[in-house]
């Protein structure tokens, strides 16, 4: 008996049932759309984790700052290390360290600085000082205009570029280029009873472009957008009288780098100061991620083994099924022994029978998992109010798992009753009624 001809068999026998056949591809179906929703939203989950790094510069990205405090027998003291890392140590790493993409050298206040635009226009935001390669290393885009240059890194010039969130408070929807903008120094002793209080406006500054919006981080709760980047070396020269550097961004080639890139930059600071290394401290973006990903994946696991489960359990109703299916056809199969078949064909007909409804309810599962996770999705975001947007990620290598499991559980849970039917005797199945 050909393969062609007994699958023909099993699909003349499928659609006989269509009601039992349909019943019982149902633990199918549920369970491959169940495991398809739950891998969705595990992987969107972990998509949402990826995205947000990429807000705060990548997985690849770790960043060195001058530590205040140390931790020294389990307290922490304050560091009094008379080193300071400057915009020599950058140019010093640019050159020395093999394993760095970039590196970015930052002098920033977060929040809290009045910024003054033309008309009255006034927020709260921050400044960053930063040189020419900034949107290079963080992969950020210009809204219009152009960024900071080196000529204007190297003579200290005036001019800023906007976020997206700072130009939009000051200026709408009108273009801020070539406008004038003031911003404060900030101020330790503003309140809410005297907002104004001890605020000083330094010169005033040119904008010459704005971001992209970058959106804000999940982790930390802070957004990009929400600042004014200057020349690294005015801020230097206009806001903190010093040639300090409080961050450096570095940007390793891929993340399995940066072990590497730490430790040549390392060797760097010992070089350029004293043979000390202690007074930095250094943040790994990796292993923020490494954490969230754990969590993820715990997630994912959980719900897809709830979700395997469901496809365990369609397994043994597909065997009880085929198992009523040969007490059924025993008279068929004493017919087919008779006129010539061998336990082989009885054998795969019944296998190809089980096979076959686990691959179309597997196959309607792969369809309504897709939609199930698309719609969970959506209600995640209901739900999770702090993600504009959850993707509902299912991959092709989800799907080819879900389908050779089908395909493993109808071969695993029908070989008994194919086993059965193939070793009836053809007398004994003639003359059962």
């Amino acid at each position: 008996m050909h393969i062609v001809e007994t699958t023909t068999i099993g699909i003349a026998a499928m659609r006989s049932n269509k009601m039992r056949s349909l019943l019982t591809m149902l633990g199918i179906i549920i369970g491959v759309a169940a495991v398809l929703a739950m891998i969705a939203i595990g992987d969107g989950a972990k998509e949402i984790v990826v995205q947000d790094a990429q807000k705060l510069g990548g997985a690849n990205q770790f960043i060195m700052y001058r530590m205040w405090y140390k931790r020294v027998n389990n307290r922490w003291v304050r560091n009094r290390s008379s080193e300071y890392l400057k915009y020599e140590d950058v140019l010093a790493m640019e050159a020395e360290c093999l394993s760095l993409k970039a590196i970015t050298p930052q002098v920033w206040s977060s929040g809290g600085v009045l910024i003054q635009g033309p008309g009255g226009t006034e927020t709260r935001a921050g400044w960053n000082g930063v040189d020419a390669n900034y949107t290079t290393a963080m992969d950020w885009n210009l809204k219009e205009g152009r960024f900071i240059t080196d000529e204007d890194v190297e003579n200290a010039t005036k001019i800023c570029v906007l976020g997206d969130e700072v130009a939009t408070a000051l200026f709408g929807d009108k273009s801020p280029l070539s406008a004038e903008i003031k911003i404060a120094r900030h101020s330790n002793s503003y309140n809410r009873r005297h907002p104004k209080k001890g605020i000083r406006f330094t010169e005033r500054f040119r904008v010459v472009g704005t971001l992209m919006p970058r959106g804000r981080s999940l982790r930390f709760g802070w957004s990009f957008d929400n600042l004014a980047f200057i020349p690294i070396s005015t801020v230097q020269k206009r806001f903190t009288g010093n040639d300090y550097i409080e961050y450096i961004s570095v940007y390793a080639r891929t993340v399995e780098d940066v072990p590497k890139a730490i430790e040549e930059v390392k060797t760097v600071v010992r070089k350029r100061h004293r043979n000390q290394d202690d007074f930095i401290g250094i943040f790994e973006m990796r292993k923020g991620m490494a954490q969230l990903e754990k969590i993820s994946k715990i997630i994912k696991v959980t719900l897809g083994s709830i979700a395997g489960f469901s496809l365990f359990v369609g397994g043994i109703g597909i065997m009880n099924m085929m198992l009523v299916a040969v007490s059924e056809r025993t008279r068929e199969i004493g017919l087919r022994k008779a006129v010539g078949a061998k336990r082989w064909d009885i054998l795969l007909q019944f296998l190809i029978e089980a096979v076959l409804i686990c691959g179309v309810g597997g196959a309607i599962g792969i369809g309504l998992g897709s939609l199930a996770g698309e719609g969970m999705a959506m209600l995640a975001v209901k739900i999770v109010k702090i993600v504009p947007e959850w993707p509902a990620v299912i991959s092709w290598q989800w799907i080819l798992i879900s389908v050779s499991f089908s395909a493993i559980i109808g071969i695993s849970f029908g070989m008994y009753p194919a086993i059965k039917a193939a070793t009836l005797s053809p007398v004994e199945a003639l003359q059962k009624e």
